[in-house]
C-alpha cells in the first residue's frame, strides 16, 4: 500500500463464508464460460480460477478481473491503493457501513475502519467487502493509535459549528476520514481526536446528508486533490 502500512486484513463482517446479494441467484451481468466468449486456449495463468473459467463470471467485478480468483484481485488492487483510510463509527448497527465499504472499495482506499460494534449489515456492500480491507477497533482511542502509527492525519467529517468547508479544505494525502452514525454524527471524543473537521456545504432544508453518501463525496474530494486519474478504470 502507497504510504502506509498494511492494515490487518480481517473481515469483520461475522458472514464472510455467506452468499451476497449479487450471489444470490444468475446476475445479468458479467461473461459466461470462457470457450463460449474467446476464440482463445483457456488461461492457465494462477491468477484465473478454473470454476469462474469453466462455468462463467457473473460477479461485480471489472471486466479487467474476470475469472480471477478473489485473492489475485485483492493482491492487485494492493498494489495500487491510496494512503487514504476510511474510518465509521458503529454504535447502532448502522446501516450505511455496507454503502461506505463499497464506496471505499471503488476508490482503492487503503482500509475500512469499523468503530464500536463488530458487526455490521452487508448488504449495502453488494460483496465488494471481499476486496476491501475492513478492520475493526473496539473504541475511539483504538482508532487513534493505529492512526498514530502509521503517521494518518484523522479528518472528521461532520457539519458542526467551527468545521471547514470540504469545498474549500486541503486534504491531507496520509488521510483517515472518520465520519459519525446516521443522526447524531460523531461523537465528542472523535471530535476532539481529529485534527480537523471538515463539513458538506448543503442548500435546501435537511439538516444533514446520509452518512453513506457524504462518505462518497469526501472520498471524492481526496481523490480530486491526490488520486492519479491515469491509473482509473
Amino acid at each position: 500500500m502507497s504510504g502506509t502500512a498494511e492494515p490487518r486484513n480481517s473481515d469483520e463482517s461475522g458472514n464472510a463464508g455467506e452468499p451476497g446479494p449479487t450471489e444470490w441467484g444468475e446476475h445479468p451481468n458479467g461473461l459466461g464460460p470462457w470457450e463460449s466468449e474467446y476464440d482463445t486456449p483457456v488461461p492457465t495463468d494462477s491468477r484465473y480460477d478454473p470454476e469462474l473459467l469453466a462455468h462463467g463470471d457473473r460477479r461485480n467485478v471489472v471486466d479487467a478481473y474476470r475469472y480471477w480468483t478473489r485473492e489475485a484481485i485483492v493482491a492487485d488492487i494492493d498494489t495500487r491503493r491510496h494512503p487514504l483510510h476510511v474510518a465509521i463509527e458503529n454504535f447502532g448497527h448502522d446501516s450505511n457501513i455496507g454503502t461506505v465499504v463499497r464506496t471505499a472499495n471503488a476508490f482503492a482506499a487503503a482500509a475500512v475502519h469499523i468503530v464500536g460494534r463488530r458487526r455490521w449489515n452487508r448488504r449495502g456492500a453488494m460483496v465488494t467487502d471481499r476486496y476491501q480491507h475492513v478492520v475493526h477497533h473496539s473504541d475511539v482511542d483504538e482508532l487513534v493509535e493505529f492512526a498514530r502509527g502509521n503517521g494518518l492525519t484523522i479528518v472528521a467529517v461532520d457539519n458542526t459549528p467551527g468545521s471547514v468547508p470540504l469545498e474549500t479544505a486541503s486534504l491531507p494525502r496520509d488521510c483517515l476520514l472518520l465520519f459519525g452514525q446516521e443522526g447524531p454524527g460523531v461523537t465528542d471524543r472523535a471530535r476532539e481526536v481529529a485534527s480537523m473537521t471538515v463539513s458538506i456545504a448543503q442548500f435546501g432544508s435537511t439538516r444533514s446528508i446520509n452518512a453513506g453518501v457524504a462518505a462518497g463525496i469526501a472520498m471524492h474530494a481526496w481523490i480530486r486533490e491526490h488520486g492519479d486519474l491515469d491509473t482509473a478504470w
